[in-house]
């Protein structure tokens, strides 16, 4: 990529330009200002472990990273993820149903999930959430059970298997922290509640436990069928030895349950935007929804011999689900088991400089036994015409005949190293790789199939059996050189193999594993009033796959080749004491270079399109006040530009401006009071906006203004 040519990439010219000049501005700043008195300030910065594996500053990190600390997730309410993740720039995130689901995309990669998070991948303390089909699930991950978030953005991650988009990774609270037990109840409109308990302590000298239990709720009556709840409960163990070793465990339970509420035509939406309430949707499928229940077990060790860290990881998933979705029911009564262990080995040397190699191997089999699909027992159909039996309407999601039985094991093999030197002063260089070996292996009996073009249920194949393995390969290369104390600058390129989804692979057994590499150059900046993150990036996708959605179905075909290119930067400024003001921003500029797609069967040429659903413009302001005497107070406004509706680039939805959240807190002694506030103005507007193959639109609404009162006692 030649970034100087204008005419042909103005947008990361532009970006490129900005970088300079910030780099320039900032180097004279922080020159300037170590005489002056706000340099005496020490520099702000969080610890991160997501991206490299090792502890390190943020400013270090030769990547694009972003932390939100335990400050900003406290003042959230922390019902949903988004709750702490929106405004990041360069990840597009929000609720279609207000409950646990979550659509994440970052830098374009995830967007192909109707439900679930793909492409990405979701770890907590170390452990992975994200399935090895890449799918990942926020039902049994409690909110209110987090210490800090860490979002790396793009392939390359040493914990990145197969995930092309990028690494997010929850820090829960440590067994050994006592700090944040406390009772926590909470109450606001739309039938909202939230309850929180935690407890900890101190068994004898070596051996500590905590207890946490939570409660969300949403009976969410401005919509038809998109009641929530979840109900979690996690007992953890700590045991700290004379030597410094340390292992903690963890087991938990969670029951949550999500009704999908489905989409609404023009016409239903316009009616929203009057009228504030959806009543109706336009899908067949009335009483789609996701009720699950999940054991979790994850124990990991850490001990020292001399210059080596051992840090082995274990653990075990067992969950079960009730899934209406279109056209079937899947019942999972036998359950999904899934193990997996990290072995992960830490050395400190001298290569070039003080030096540090990070070495495991990983292993995750998922297994599935007689998994069920099956019809809607209660329907209505057209009775007569050139299209009777058609299926218009669920009257309830009741089972009816069985449709098919299924049997998968998924497993996902890998090893991984990276080298971390400082050849020199100033200069800090990481090398990595990881290799997974990725199989599916799939068993289907289907009596009957749903035809998505007539609207009924038909015969099906019998049984077939898919078997396919994908070797996954992830380099990278980052560099990082501090220009001033404030002040440093990276570059990386990076490159990682997706592999496909095991629906999508029964969708289309000809899917090959999409590789995105990416190369990028930033500043970070950090000072004690100021800091900000800021880069370019080019993203070349070969094989990516793509979604087509045609009949409220959703199929998968790859594409030759996506180009990406964009900009981003985060930053915030102490004004006055007390009072930081900040902001981020980032353009998206992503083509389908080679795409040919199928519609009803012929090849229709989209290269030159724009990838839908991602806005060319996407930014978010903030005001920040945190007085010692215990008033806090915060205001964020955030605003997606317009974006394509299809990938036929037919039409654009206008996005949103502005959506502001207000969240006010005032503590004293254990004693704490908050007011959260979501979509403070009451905007009426469409979380998500897509229009398939044959023009029909679809509208998720977002939710009206939202409200919660909550105290907390900590003891």
């Amino acid at each position: 990529m030649n970034i100087n040519s204008s005419r042909k990439y103005p947008g990361v010219s532009l970006s490129a330009g900005v970088l300079i000049l910030l780099a320039g501005s900032s180097i004279a700043y922080a020159e300037q200002g170590e005489k002056a008195e706000e340099a005496k300030k020490p520099a702000i910065d969080t610890i991160s472990v997501t991206a490299t594996r090792i502890e390190r500053a943020t400013k270090d990190v030769p990547k694009a990273i972003s932390v939100i600390d335990s400050e900003q997730i406290e003042g959230a309410k922390m019902m949903n993820i988004k709750d702490a993740i929106q405004g990041v720039p360069g990840v597009l995130i929000d609720s279609k149903n207000g409950g646990y689901d979550v659509r994440l995309i970052i830098r374009g990669a995830g967007q192909k999930a109707n439900y679930g998070v793909r492409e990405i991948m979701v770890l907590r303390d170390g452990v992975p959430m994200t399935d090895p089909d890449s799918f990942s699930r926020f039902d049994y991950f409690d909110t209110q059970d987090v210490e800090r978030i860490e979002i790396t953005k793009g392939p390359g991650s040493l914990y990145g298997a197969g995930s092309a988009g990028g690494t997010v990774q929850i820090i829960s609270k440590s067994v050994f922290d006592s700090t944040g037990d406390r009772i926590k109840v909470g109450a606001g409109n739309f039938g909202a509640l939230n309850l929180n308990l935690r407890v900890s302590g101190d068994i004898n000298n070596e051996n500590a436990m905590a207890l946490t239990a939570s409660h969300r709720r949403l009976d969410n009556d401005w919509r038809r069928w998109n009641e929530f709840d979840t109900t979690q409960a996690g007992l953890k163990h700590g045991l700290m030895l004379d030597d410094g070793s340390t292992l903690e465990s963890e087991l938990s339970y969670s029951e949550a349950n999500l009704q999908l509420p489905g989409s609404m035509s023009e016409e239903q939406y316009r009616e929203f935007q009057d009228t504030g309430e959806q009543n109706e949707t336009q899908d067949a499928w009335k009483h789609s929804g996701r009720y699950s229940k999940i054991l979790f077990f994850n124990s990991r060790l850490e001990k020292e011999w001399g210059s080596l860290l051992f840090k082995p990881r274990i653990y075990y998933n067992h969950w079960t689900h009730f899934h209406p979705v279109t056209g079937k029911i899947n019942d999972n009564d036998d359950g999904t088991d899934v193990f997996g262990t990290d072995l992960e080995f830490v050395h400190k040397h001298q290569l070039l400089g003080e030096s540090t190699l990070v070495a495991g191997v990983t292993a995750r089999v998922e297994d599935t036994d007689n998994a069920k699909k099956y019809e809607y027992r209660d329907v209505v159909t057209i009775p007569f015409g050139p299209q009777a039996g058609r299926i218009i309407a669920t009257l309830s999601d009741a089972e009816g005949d069985l449709m098919e039985v299924q049997s998968a094991t998924n497993s996902l093999y890998g090893i991984y190293f990276q080298e971390s030197m400082t050849p020199a002063d100033r200069w800090l260089v990481d090398v990595s790789f990881r290799y997974d070996h990725s199989r599916f292996d799939i068993d289907t009996d289907e009596i009957t199939a749903f035809d998505y073009a007539t609207g009924k249920y038909v015969p099906g194949v019998g049984k077939y059996k898919i078997d396919k393995t994908f070797n996954l390969l992830s380099p990278q290369i980052g560099v990082s050189y501090s220009l001033t104390p404030a002040l440093n600058l990276f570059g990386t390129i990076a490159s990682s193999d997706q592999v496909p989804s095991e629906n999508e692979i029964k969708e289309n057994p000809g899917l090959d594993a999409s590789t995105a590499t990416n190369f990028e150059v930033g500043l970070k900046g950090r000072s004690g009033r100021w800091s900000y993150d800021t880069s370019v990036y080019y993203t070349n996708v070969d094989d990516e796959i793509v979604p087509i959605l045609l009949d409220s179905h959703t199929s998968f075909q790859n594409a030759g080749q996506t180009k990406k290119k964009g900009f981003e930067f985060a930053g915030d400024y102490e004004v006055i004491q007390w009072l930081r003001l900040g902001g981020s921003y980032a353009y998206s500029d992503y083509t389908y270079d080679d795409f040919t797609e199928l519609v009803n069967g012929k090849p229709v040429d989209r290269s030159g399109n724009q990838m839908p659903f991602v806005p060319r413009h996407q930014y978010s302001l903030f005001a920040d006040y945190r007085h010692p005497k215990g008033f806090k107070a915060r205001v964020q406004a955030n605003s997606w530009g317009p974006y394509y509706m299809d990938i036929a680039n037919t039409e654009k939805y206008d996005g949103y401006d502005f959506v502001t959240n207000l969240s006010l807190a005032y503590e004293t002694g254990p004693h704490t009071v908050s007011l959260n506030v979501d979509n403070l103005f009451d905007k009426l507007y469409a979380t998500e906006v897509k229009k398939d193959a044959r023009g029909k639109k679809y509208y998720s609404a977002a939710t009206p203004r939202a409200a919660m009162i909550t105290y907390s006692l900590a003891f």
